[in-house]
C-alpha cells in the first residue's frame, strides 16, 4: 500500500479540505480506497448494522422551483400531479406502516419552495403525532425561516433535511430559482434551530467527478457536518431537462464516491438513497464496505421506485447485517403506499 497522509485517515472531523485532496483520495487504488474508508467506519460505526428510514410525499407536486431533476416542478410537463397536503390520520396511518415494516426513522417530503405558516402548523401536528410512535422524525419542506425551524424542533422534529444537490460549480445548470446560498441559510438555520442535518445530492445528471467531489467539498467544509448524508443516483423522470445531459454514474465510480464521503465526514451517517433500483445486491455490498450504512425502505421514494422490503431484508441477512428489518416479518409489505401520481411516474419511467 502507498504512504497515506495521516490528514486522510483521521477519524475526527476535518473542515479544511482541499480539492487537490479529495481528488488525490478518489484516484487511490480502489483496494486501498477501501480499506481506508472501512477503517474509518469501524472507528464510528458499528459495520454490520444499516440504518434502515421510510419517506412519504405529504405534499406532491406543483412546486415553484425549476429544479431540473424534479418530477415535481411545475415548470415541466412530467406524470406527476399536484395533490394536497395529507391529513394527519393518513400521514400517522403510513408512519405506524412503516414502523412495522422495519422503519426507524420516517421522513416527510412536501414539494414547497418554503412553507406556509398555516401549512407549517399542520405538519408541525403530523411531526409530534409521528413522534409519539416511537420513531425518529425527518422533514423536508423547502426553505426555512429561523422560526419557522424553531417551531419544527419544539414539535419533536430530529432532522432536517435539505440537499445542496451538486457541486456549486454545476449547481446553475441544475437550478435556477434558488442560489446555492439560499440552501446553506436554510442548513444553518436547522442547526441553529437544534436540529440534526440532513443534506446531500445527486450524481448522474451530466456533472463530472470534479463536481462530486465539489459537494462532498462543500460539505465537508461546512462548520458541521451533514447528521446524514443522502447520496442519490439519478432516476431517469420522463420532460425534465436533466434527461438531455444524464448519464447513469459507473458502479465503481458509485463506491468511489461513497468511500470518499466516509472519509471526508467520518461520523456522518452515509445513506444510500434514491437509485438503488438500479443496483444490483453486489453492488449495494460494495457500497456498505465502502461506509454507506442507510437505506430507505418501502417501494417509492416520492415518485420514484426503490427496491421492496423483502429485498432489502434479504440481501442484509445474506451480508450478515443487522437492521430493524431482523425485528419485523420478513414478509412485511412494503412501507408505503403507491400514490396515483407515483404509479404514473413509475410507468413513465419503467
Amino acid at each position: 500500500m502507498p504512504p497515506t497522509p495521516s490528514a486522510w485517515t483521521s477519524t475526527e472531523p476535518r473542515h479544511d479540505w482541499q480539492r487537490h485532496e479529495a481528488q488525490a483520495l478518489y484516484d487511490l487504488p480502489f483496494a486501498d480506497l477501501i480499506f481506508q474508508a472501512q477503517s474509518i467506519h469501524r472507528s464510528n460505526f458499528d459495520p454490520n448494522h444499516v440504518e434502515t428510514a421510510s419517506l412519504l410525499s405529504i405534499k406532491t407536486g406543483g412546486c415553484a422551483e425549476d429544479c431540473g431533476y424534479c418530477s415535481q416542478s411545475a415548470h415541466y410537463n412530467t406524470d406527476v400531479k399536484a395533490t394536497k397536503l395529507m391529513d394527519r390520520d393518513a400521514v400517522v396511518a403510513t408512519a405506524q406502516r412503516a414502523k412495522e415494516a422495519g422503519a426507524s426513522r420516517f421522513c416527510m417530503a412536501a414539494a414547497w419552495r418554503n412553507p406556509k405558516d398555516k401549512d407549517l402548523d399542520r405538519v408541525c401536528d403530523m411531526v409530534s403525532a409521528v413522534k409519539d410512535l416511537g420513531l425518529e422524525t425527518c422533514a423536508t419542506l423547502g426553505m426555512l425561516t429561523e422560526d419557522q425551524a424553531k417551531r419544527l424542533q419544539d414539535a419533536g422534529l430530529d432532522f432536517y433535511n435539505h440537499n445542496v444537490d451538486t457541486s456549486p460549480e454545476f449547481y446553475g445548470k441544475i437550478i435556477t430559482t434558488r442560489t446555492m446560498e439560499d440552501r446553506i441559510e436554510t442548513l444553518a438555520r436547522a442547526r441553529h434551530a437544534g436540529l440534526k442535518v440532513c443534506c446531500g445530492g445527486i450524481i448522474g445528471m451530466g456533472e463530472q467527478v470534479e463536481d462530486r467531489l465539489g459537494m462532498l467539498m462543500l460539505l465537508a467544509n461546512l462548520p458541521h457536518h451533514p447528521d446524514s448524508v443522502p447520496i442519490n443516483m439519478w432516476n431517469e423522470v420522463k420532460g425534465v431537462p436533466v434527461n438531455d445531459t444524464a448519464e447513469r454514474p459507473d458502479p465503481i465510480a458509485l463506491v468511489r464516491m461513497i468511500a470518499v464521503a466516509r472519509i471526508m465526514m467520518p461520523k456522518s451517517v452515509v445513506r444510500l438513497s434514491a437509485g438503488r433500483q438500479y443496483m444490483t445486491d453486489e453492488l449495494q455490498a460494495l457500497c456498505f464496505v465502502a461506509g454507506a450504512n442507510s437505506i430507505f425502505i418501502g417501494d417509492v421514494l416520492l415518485t420514484t421506485k426503490n427496491p421492496q422490503t423483502d429485498r432489502d431484508a434479504n440481501l442484509l441477512d445474506r451480508l450478515g447485517m443487522t437492521s430493524r428489518l431482523d425485528d419485523v416479518s420478513r414478509k412485511s409489505t412494503p412501507a408505503l403506499p403507491v400514490t396515483a401520481s407515483a404509479q404514473a411516474d413509475m410507468r413513465a419511467s419503467a
